[in-house]
């Protein structure tokens, strides 16, 4: 369980496809990042809950499968690539985003950049599938990070653009400041949300 609180990026600095799944070794940006980090501990990266696999240094591994793949951004990354990361949720801390599962719904495709004079704009499409599950104002993961829907742009059939506002700060601590027109990301929608559209479709 996770917050949306993005709290480092990773640089992804090696790969390895194995059959269908790939290993990735990344290093935090934060030296320390990784103090009382494990084997077996589970990493939020770009809004994927993974595994650690190996801590090695200032580095860890993770291997993402072929149902990981189908679902997220995560095969798009390169030696290079920045991955937003975010440690579990301890059970007594602040819940400062909203409440995010780490298990990425769909991927969305950035159509336009706005920067404005003190912030920026994304706008994101994804499949008319997941029109329940938003709202205006509602919450959504985008990479991980925990963002308002600013505006629901357009809904067609097919599909629906969104509106989310980057702050300054938000900009600069994740690798929203590496998104470009046409990039995929990784959405998850919000669980209450979700839980809400399942129970009514059931009646």
């Amino acid at each position: 369980m996770f917050t949306g609180i993005v709290t480092d990026m990773g640089n992804i600095v090696a790969n390895k496809i194995k059959g269908d799944s790939i290993k990735f070794l990344v290093e935090p940006t934060i030296r320390q990042y990784l103090n009382g980090v494990r084997k077996g501990y589970s990493m939020s990266i770009n809004g994927a809950c993974m595994t650690v696999e190996a801590v090695k240094g200032h580095k860890f591994e993770f291997t993402t499968i072929n149902e990981s793949l189908s679902k997220t951004n995560l095969g798009d990354l390169k030696i290079g690539s920045f991955v937003n990361l975010e440690k579990p949720m301890k059970i007594d801390a602040t819940l400062d985003g909203h409440i995010v599962q780490g298990h990425v719904d769909s991927t969305g495709i950035v159509k336009k950049i706005n920067q404005l004079k003190d912030s920026w704009e994304y706008f994101i499409e994804f499949s008319s599938k997941f029109r329940n599950n938003i709202i205006y104002v509602g919450s959504i993961s985008v990479n991980g990070v925990s963002l308002t829907i600013a505006e629901i742009v357009k809904e067609s059939k097919k599909s629906v653009l969104i509106k989310v506002a980057i702050i300054p700060h938000t900009y600069n601590v994740t690798n929203f400041k590496f998104l470009k027109p046409k990039d995929r990301v990784n959405l998850e929608f919000d669980m209450l949300g979700k839980y809400a559209v399942r129970l009514l479709t059931n009646k």
